[in-house]
Order: C-alpha cells, then structure tokens, then sequence
C-alpha cells in the first residue's frame, strides 16, 4: 500500500513538470534528492509538434528508479527487525540457560555446605571420642593376675569355661599374599635361574609422542627416608634433548598421573638403558660413552666416567635400534654395563661396575652379537637375552653365567603385549620385569630356581 501512494506521488510529480497547454515557456523550481535547489525552463519547439524519442519515458524511468530504491529500502527494514527479533529471542534463551546453571550452582553450592558441616561435626565427635579413650588409661592384666581370677570365679559358672565354645571370641585375619609366593620353587630366600615369566600386568600408558619408548624403575635398595622403593621414576626417551627425570610417591600416583617431583638432569640422557639404584640414576650421556651417577637425593652430578672401548651412538644396538649401545642393569649382585666393543665385533660383553665411582672391575665377553637381541638384563648375576621386541610371543633365548663364564640357549617364552618393547629390567626387591612395551610400562613376575625344577 506504501509503495502505491510513493508510485502515486511520483506520477504527480512528472505530470506537473510537463510544458503548459498553451505553448508558453515555463518555469519550475524544486529540489533534487540530495537537497540541492534546482531551476527548471521548458520552452516549447517551434517547429516539431512531438519528441521522436520518446521524452516522457525518462521521467517514467526516473520514477521506476526511485521506487525500487524505495523498494530495497523497505526491505533492508523489515530484515533488520527480523533480525533484532532472532537477537532478542537468542538473548533471553541464553539468559535462561545461565539462570538455570546459576540455580544448579547454588543447589550444589547448599549441598556441599550441608556435607562440609557434617564432617566438621563429625569430626568434632571423633575428637572427642579420641580425647575420651586418650584419658582412660588401660588396665594391664598380668599372667599370675590371670590366673588368680580365674581361681576366682565360681567352678559352676560355665561362662568362664575356655572349653565353652559358646562363649569363644573368634577371629579371623586375611592377608593377601601374591599367587608367586605360594609356589615351592619361587626361591624368595635367594638367587636362582630364572624358570619363567608371567604375563604382562599394564600400569600405565604415556600421554605423547615422547613415551613411544622410555624408561620406569624403582629403586631396590633405596638410601635414605625421603624416597623409597616404593617410589617409581620414569623418563620418556623419544626427544633430542631428553634430560627430565620424574619421579612418583608410589604406583598408585604412577598410575593416575601425579608426580610428586620432575628433575632435570645435567646431561641429556641417550635411550632406554638407564638404571636407579642405591638412590642414584645411573645412565649413558648423549652421543658418548660416558657413563652418569646421579645422585637422587642432593640433585647432582656424583661421578662420571668413559666405559672404555664401549660402542655407542647406533655403533652396537639392540635388534630395534634406539642407540641402545649401553644398557645399564642391577640384580642381587650389582651394577653392570650391558654393552659391545670393535674387539668384540658386536659381540655382547658384561661388565660388572663398582657402584660408586663406575669404575669396569671385572669384564666377560659372550659369543651372542648384541644386534641379533631385542634386549636384555642381569639375574643373580647371568645375563638373559629376549629374542624379539615386536612379536606378540616370544622367548627369552640365551644365558650367560658369569659365575661359570658359560653361555647357553634358553626357552622361556615371553609376551610383548603391545608389540614394541624397548626396555626390560629387573628389580630384585619385588622379583619382577619391569618393561616399556610401545607407549605402555608393564611388569612382569618372574620365577627363580633350580634347573629342571617343575615352575608351574
């Protein structure tokens, strides 16, 4: 209807400039569309009766233009107040949403109050009622008193009577003992061959790309108060300067996550060949062969020195790569230093270190090359080798005694869960393995004894 009354007025207006009937000039005074004055002369022809072109169509034009100016102008309105109108409805539909979330703040908000004044009542009857059994002191009763109120009581009173079993306080007490201990040839008391290892029990699995392979320990004879063997340390190996060393207050921290501690090492730390013992970490510098001890309590460096003729730096690997040239390993006997020389050529050879100053006090060369292993680690003194790091199930292949300075292959099947172990470790406080089998630190348990002793 609007837009009919501006077509209208427009009309009205082209009408109006049109030249007077009766021939005569004329004048019109107007505005243009920016407000500017305009003055218009028309003068009629004195020899054409009729405009060949068509004069009166611009004026047409012109108003054509002008409505659909209009036209847009209109619509660009109502688009607006629809728009305005979506805002709003958007607006109170927020508004509600976080009233609703206030509300529910607040109702939670009460009920933790509620619970927070029950505990603190409930502590406060606690308090008491240690303060009460604090203040009553205990009546000891000594064996002779025992027995002279036993001559006490009445003969013909049988609730005194011990053979009354009416009358008996039973008790029972539970302890959970591991399933290892209850076998006859686990040998908790000492040393033995190594006769089998369980499956593998996952702990825990590294968050990034860094723990594709790495290493987790615990201490087995840790040195003083503040950390335990019950304290377990972990370095994710994958980086080109891995030097932090952190460190959990138990398993179950280990487990969700929490270090209580993260270290930084003075050295960047080379692979997965790093070991914790008698409260130190001991591991190969970087593109060397040096060899760290690291003293865990006072954060620094306690010694250092060279592992003479050691390959190192992808010289002398384990099967899977990871410049594992030197691998460091404690059992009931020690430190050693698992390793290779040119002298050698790639031949694997044992070194018993002296825990302090790391220095080589005895060496044994074995006829097994340290690249046809996947791994491997000291038991009681003989060097175990695992045949495979990626296949599903393998076997723990050779052993070497340095008791007898012989070597000898073995059987002993072996899981890789994950299929990509790069470190296996023994602790011989808790007998087990301790491994890092493709982002995942798992354990085995092991079983010790005598050759050709049943170990199922």
């Amino acid at each position: 209807m609007c837009l009919l009354v501006l077509l209208s007025c427009f009309s009205l207006a082209a009408a109006s400039a049109q030249v007077q009937p009766d021939g005569r000039a004329s004048f019109r005074r107007s505005n243009d569309p920016t407000g500017r004055c305009l003055y218009t002369f028309t003068v009629p022809s004195p020899e054409e009766s009729s405009c060949s072109g068509g004069g009166g169509r611009s004026e047409v034009d012109s108003v054509l233009a002008r409505v659909t100016l209009l036209e847009a102008l209109v619509s660009r309105l109502l688009a607006g107040t629809d728009a305005r109108a979506d805002v709003k409805e958007g607006l109170q539909e927020t508004h509600s949403q976080v009233t609703a979330e206030r509300n529910q703040l607040q109702q939670d908000k009460e009920r933790l109050t509620r619970q927070l004044v029950e505990m603190q009542m409930r502590v406060a009857e606690l308090s008491q009622e240690a303060e009460t059994l604090r203040d009553r002191p205990c009546q000891e009763r000594t064996g002779s008193g025992a027995r002279q109120d036993s001559r006490d009581r009445p003969a013909s009173d049988t609730g005194y009577d011990v053979s009354n079993g009416s009358y008996q306080e039973m008790k029972a007490e539970v302890t959970e003992v591991p399933a290892s201990q209850l076998l006859p040839d686990s040998n908790k008391t000492g040393c033995g061959e190594l006769l089998s290892v369980g499956d593998p029990v996952t702990h825990r699995k590294a968050e990034a790309i860094s723990g594709k392979y790495g290493v987790w320990l615990q201490d087995p004879e840790p040195q003083g108060s503040y950390y335990t063997n019950k304290s377990v340390w972990r370095i994710d190996a994958v980086g080109k300067e891995v030097r932090q060393l952190s460190v959990y207050e138990d398993m179950d921290q280990f487990a969700q996550g929490f270090p209580m501690k993260v270290l930084l090492l003075p050295d960047a730390v080379e692979s997965t060949g790093a070991a914790v013992y008698r409260g130190s970490l001991y591991y190969q510098r970087k593109r060397s062969r040096t060899l760290i001890r690291y003293d865990l309590a006072s954060e620094s460096l306690a010694s250092r020195r060279e592992l003479p003729h050691a390959g190192f730096h992808g010289q002398h690997p384990y099967s899977w790569g990871g410049y594992t040239d030197i691998d460091l390993a404690v059992d009931e006997q020690g430190l050693w230093a698992i390793y290779s020389t040119s002298k050698a050529k790639g031949a694997i050879v044992i070194s018993k270190l002296d825990p302090e100053n790391l220095e080589v006090k005895k060496s044994w060369e074995t006829r097994i090359r340290k690249s046809s292993v996947a791994n491997a680690f000291m038991v009681c003194g003989r060097l175990y080798t695992l045949a495979s790091y990626a296949a599903a199930n393998t076997t723990i292949n050779y052993v070497f005694d340095t008791a007898t300075g012989e070597g000898r292959p073995v059987h002993i099947p072996f899981k890789n869960k994950y299929r990509y172990n790069s470190m296996v470790d023994y602790n011989h406080d808790q007998r087990k393995l301790f491994a890092w089998d493709n982002f995942h630190m798992v354990t085995y348990d092991v079983s010790l004894g005598r050759p050709g002793q049943d170990s199922s």
